[in-house]
């Protein structure tokens, strides 16, 4: 279909549809029975966008008739995507699924080093069940991924730099042609659409999604919209052609202004600022031409925005006209009051197309069905949702082409030079040098040393949303063809006649002539990158040591951080003799190689603001006082060197560690204390001395050399070890989103009676593990926070809590929420 405009006929007749279209989803709708009353929207207010594409009314007559012949049951099927592992292929065809995707991790036979050929063989069956013989209508299926910064769930893919870096690049078409590879690979594993680009517009540095976004800047974050759709879709002839795919313009909206940059918290911005600042960019993303709109986990004045009728429908579809369809997040409607996970009209009501419901669909198809039948959904729309889907799935011609696996772009080559190539030169012009005192670029015939923890550590490079949710538990060896930060310095210092030394903690035979030491931020992805201040947690003391160390040597220091944000490091800035912000830049550490080595210049400016101090967020271009450490667009080169002055520094910085780590290296985290307790109401608080409690003594506590607490429950009375903060804790979107508690624990003494482990007041048996596992070994106790739905996870007391009335002797070294693994299962009781 070409981008062209339409003849001025046809378009009237589009406009005359699109008119009637929105007028019948626009009808007034009883409001929701609980929640809070919506914040007034004024659509008039808003921008207006007009995508390129026009309605054709040929295709819309044939959906009508399409919708003519569909039962109630097979139009539901349309709006309702489950994840692969909770849907057989048989079951596609039973319940007319119109959609399916795979979620972060979700990847064939569990092994994430699967192949292209084994994407396509787990496709092609779920495909085929969709054209199966016998029905009514027949709609293929389309396969969704959340392909962010390249192909990144499939093994040996391309991955870009997220967001944060390209934001810094400062150029479209390089967008452009990412968007292109990104497009190519998903098409090689017979997939259909991808769950980019986030045109986030992140506003508090707090937020742990802040990499997913380009800039703080709406004229950046619009301008990239546009590019990115326009390389995923194609344009004009190429529109959604064989080599392309639907793209996912989201979070709508303002999912980067919540309050404390909390991952899907509220916003209080005023209706102007939503617009202005987060708006803007899906104004572009329609101009060019997306075709679905993901709604955003994030509430605005208090409303869910997956409940935001004002929003989703008389903005977005109707000021804005987009006419393709809106697609849910990963259980986000069950969020909204009065409704659950398989169960919610609201959302569908408020203008929700296809809903994301990974694990109990068949629930919430029969409760739309019914729905449906009773009046609670209008016929109408229902009838709006399947036409959206049916004209985004006639635009790419599903109805025409073959199976994924007979289709003439499957199994391409992924990773290729020619895509490897795009992903360095991203990195190369993403890099921002914040300081340097006369050591870069790097001598030819340098001695370098390179250090770090990041140095050679590709899963570091590339972050969260790599090979699964959270891209934790990644090793070099599961990207192959990609190249870390040390291989690339490797190479191109020993090509000019240099020579690298390689150590982790910075000791070498020999003295270099200059050290290379590269940290940062571990992976992450959404919530779980929350933090309260916008300082480098993770290793910060170690890196800063390290430069030190370095420096102390004589030896000058090159300090390369690799982050989702930026971050108070002025002690780093000030330790070392240079200063680059790399973000993370993905599978290509070789572009970080070309511009150290000089073979390119510093391009990259920020696109993000820096700040001067911890506690100094928001920080953005344009606030009143505005007063950061390095301003929006702040970035030196080669061509254009500078004097960075002595940083001040903060002499104390708020103790916080890595997002929901609650216990690690002998330390409690984050505002978290641990406590010993009994039935006797006796309470004592741990603090790093050895603890025992009163009366019974049923419980002692004392620190170990290696870091862990040592417990010995006696067996005399119930007694319980427990972690929690002095405010309840809210980790109810971490249960949400499929997290586990886990303790490291290694058993010195089995227990001799029941225990239990508990969060708040809920609790399961833990008895079998202890007594199964091998005594000597520190091993995961690992549950699902699922299990613990008894407890209000919103507001629980505690986060951990083991409790027995038996005697039991155990060693713990580290309690956190981590991502559930494939196989977990709450305990029997």
């Amino acid at each position: 279909m070409s981008l062209s405009p339409l003849s001025k006929g046809a378009a009237s007749v589009a406009a005359l549809l699109v008119a009637i279209a929105f007028a019948a989803d626009a009808a007034p709708q009883s409001p929701s029975p609980t929640g809070p009353s919506p914040a007034v929207v004024h659509p008039g207010l808003w921008p207006v966008a007009t995508s390129p594409i026009g309605l054709d009314p040929i295709m819309e007559k044939r959906i009508t008739a399409m919708l003519a012949q569909m039962t109630v049951e097979e139009k539901v099927g349309q709006v309702i995507q489950p994840e692969w592992k909770t849907i057989k292929p048989e079951e596609v065809a039973k319940y007319h699924i119109g959609s399916i995707e795979n979620g972060g991790g979700a990847v064939p036979n569990g092994n994430t080093h699967a192949t292209v050929k084994d994407w396509v063989d787990l496709i092609e069956p779920y495909y085929q069940a969709s054209v199966r013989p016998g029905q009514n209508v027949t709609i293929p299926l389309i396969w969704a991924s959340d392909a962010v910064h390249g192909h990144n769930n499939v093994y040996g893919a391309t991955l870009f730099p997220h967001n944060i870096g390209l934001g810094a690049a400062h150029d479209p078409d390089l967008i452009r042609r990412i968007g292109e590879v990104t497009a190519a690979e998903v098409r090689s594993t017979g997939m259909d659409w991808s769950f980019a680009p986030t045109i986030a517009v992140a506003r508090d540095d707090r937020w742990g999604r802040t990499y997913e976004s380009y800039s703080e800047d709406p004229k950046i974050v619009a301008q990239y919209a546009a590019a990115m759709v326009a390389g995923i879709e194609g344009r004009g002839a190429t529109f959604l052609d064989d080599s392309h795919v639907i793209s996912t313009a989201k979070h709508f909206l303002g999912d980067g202004s919540t309050d404390g940059g909390r991952d899907q918290g509220n916003s209080t911005v005023s209706e102007a600022d939503l617009a202005r600042l987060h708006g803007a960019p899906y104004v572009d993303a329609i101009n060019a031409g997306t075709q679905s709109v993901m709604a955003s986990y994030n509430s605005w004045h208090g409303t869910k925005m997956h409940a935001n009728r004002a929003l989703l429908t008389d903005v977005l579809k109707g000021r804005m006209g987009f006419d393709g369809f809106v697609m849910g997040d990963w259980l986000a409607h069950g969020q909204i009051p009065g409704c659950t996970n398989s169960d919610c009209a609201a959302a569908f009501n408020a203008g929700l197309d296809i809903f994301n419901q990974p694990q109990d669909w068949k629930l919430l198809y029969a409760n739309l069905v019914r729905d449906v039948k009773n009046g609670t959904i209008p016929m109408r729309r229902l009838d709006d949702a399947v036409r959206r889907i049916l004209r985004v799935k006639m635009r790419m011609k599903v109805f025409e082409q073959p199976s994924p696996a007979n289709r003439s772009a499957t199994y391409r080559p992924i990773g290729t030079p020619e895509h490897r190539a795009v992903a360095r030169e991203a990195v190369a012009k993403s890099l921002v040098l914040l300081k340097n005192s006369g050591v870069l670029p790097l001598k030819p015939t340098a001695r370098v040393l390179i250090a770090g923890d990041g140095a050679n550590n590709i899963a570091m490079q590339s972050g969260g949303w790599t090979l699964s949710w959270q891209g934790a538990n990644n090793s070099n060896a599961d990207f192959p063809g990609a190249t870390s930060i040390y291989e690339g310095l490797k190479a191109e210092i020993e090509a000019s006649g240099g020579q690298v030394l390689y150590s982790p903690d910075g000791t070498a035979p020999q003295t270099p002539d200059i050290a290379i030491v590269v940290f940062g931020e571990t992976p992450y992805a959404e919530f779980m990158g929350d933090q309260a201040d916008v300082a480098l947690h993770h290793d910060n003391v170690e890196s800063l040591a390290l430069i030190r160390k370095l420096k102390a040597q004589g030896i000058p220091v090159v300090a390369v951080m690799m982050s989702g944000r930026p971050l108070y490091v002025n002690p780093q800035i000030n330790a070392a003799d240079a200063f680059v912000a790399a973000w993370l830049p993905g599978s290509e550490g070789a572009g970080i190689a070309d511009v150290l080595t000089g073979k390119r210049d510093f391009q990259g400016r920020l696109s993000f603001s820096w700040p001067k101090r911890p506690d100094q967020t928001p920080l953005n271009v344009g606030d009143t006082n505005y007063d950061p450490q390095f301003a929006y667009g702040y970035g030196l080169s080669y061509a254009a060197p500078a004097v960075t002055p002595h940083l001040a520094e903060v002499a104390d910085t708020i103790r916080y560690g890595e997002k929901n780590v609650y216990y690690s290296k002998g330390t409690a985290w984050n505002g978290y204390k641990i406590s010993l307790s009994d039935d006797a109401q006796h309470r004592m608080e741990y603090v790093g001395t050895q603890a025992t409690l009163y009366g019974s003594a049923a419980l002692t506590v004392s620190p170990q050399d290696d870091g862990a607490l040592h417990a010995m429950w006696n067996g005399k009375a119930k007694a319980a070890l427990e972690i929690g903060a002095e405010k309840p804790s809210d980790i109810a979107r971490e249960a949400n989103g499929a997290m586990m508690i886990s303790l490291s624990v290694r058993v010195n003494s089995a227990p001799t009676g029941e225990v239990r482990l508990g969060i708040g007041t809920a609790s399961v048996p833990v008895t079998a593990w202890l007594k199964t596992t091998s005594t000597g070994a520190y091993t995961a106790l690992a549950v699902p926070l699922s299990c613990f739905k008894a407890q209000d996870l919103s507001a629980t007391p505690s986060v951990a809590r083991m409790e027995t009335s038996s005697s039991l002797d155990i060693s713990v070294a580290d309690i956190r929420l981590t991502e559930t693994k494939p196989g977990a299962a709450c305990p029997a009781e």
